[in-house]
């Protein structure tokens, strides 16, 4: 087989691949796109942030609370750092803390939740209990209290904040794998004696995936903002790194003299959250199997 014929047989499945999905786009609805669009530009925002700000992260460029000029868009903060440098830069750690966080969530909770409904027993209950246990307290009250103990650094942040949330994953994961679990071809894969992660990860998982999906952008906004709370109230992400929640505190003092600055990193958080909001909304849709009313 030449490398031509080769080519040739290849790139069909990916032309077929990038068709659907601009159908899919151009049939999406104008908050979805929308929602996609605010998405990306944050993305980009947050992996070319070095090369965007036009200042350091923590570098002090001016005095305190300087007015927005032509030098400092958005004026300055307490220590005399470039507002919009940190707001960039804000995207890069926030956004990226909070992926972390989620995707760890889901790790825990998705394997701990295929597993309880594929073994079931006394791991089931044990699974269970323990959840409920942890889902009984307030979630931000209780990373309060841990964070206050174990200390403020961004791996306690993110290991404290998955661990909690991980609970809503075990019970999604849990409650649609035992769906799945009694089908005949998860039968056939233990006896032909596959092991339990081959089965979790080959026969369950792919069926369970899109309210997964769904649930993943949700989480991630529960987790976006908990960490953002977490920073206002001064035990999330620390200083001299940038945040939005922190700097929505450290710059509160100005909305009294009518300075709307510590709105900008609220308005942040804000937008993104209602961008994926909208991008699981029309996800939920399609996956649903419900048809839009022409």
């Amino acid at each position: 087989m030449t490398l031509q014929t080769a080519d040739a047989q290849i790139a069909p499945p990916r032309a077929g691949l990038a068709k659907r999905a601009l159908r899919e786009l151009r049939r999406a609805p104008p908050s979805a796109l929308l929602g996609l669009a605010i998405l990306l530009a944050y993305v980009f925002v947050a992996i070319f942030a070095p090369l965007i700000a036009p200042y350091g992260e923590s570098e002090i460029v001016g005095s305190q609370y300087e007015v927005w000029s032509e030098k400092h868009l958005f004026g300055t903060d307490q220590l005399g750092r470039d507002m919009l440098s940190r707001l960039i830069y804000g995207a890069q750690n926030t956004i990226g803390i909070a992926i972390a966080t989620t995707l760890l969530s889901f790790f825990i909770g998705g394997s701990l939740g295929m597993l309880a409904s594929l073994v079931g027993g006394w791991i089931d209950q044990l699974a269970g209990r323990l959840v409920d246990v942890l889902m009984a307290i307030p979630q931000l009250v209780f990373a309060l209290v841990l964070l206050s103990i174990f200390g403020t650094s961004i791996f306690n942040l993110i290991l404290i904040i998955a661990v909690l949330d991980s609970t809503r994953v075990f019970r999604l994961s849990r409650a649609v794998s035992m769906n799945v679990v009694v089908m005949d071809f998860v039968e056939a894969a233990r006896l032909q004696g596959e092991r339990i992660p081959w089965i979790m990860a080959r026969e369950i998982l792919p069926n369970i995936l899109p309210p997964l999906v769904a649930e993943f952008g949700l989480r991630f906004c529960f987790v976006f903002l908990t960490i953002s709370a977490l920073s206002f109230l001064g035990l999330g992400i620390q200083p001299p790194t940038a945040d939005w929640g922190s700097m929505v505190r450290e710059n509160a003092t100005l909305i009294s003299y009518g300075d709307v600055t510590p709105l900008l990193p609220a308005g942040a958080i804000a937008l993104l959250t209602v961008a994926v909001n909208f991008v699981v909304d029309w996800f939920l849709h399609k996956t649903s199997g419900l048809k839009d009313e022409r």
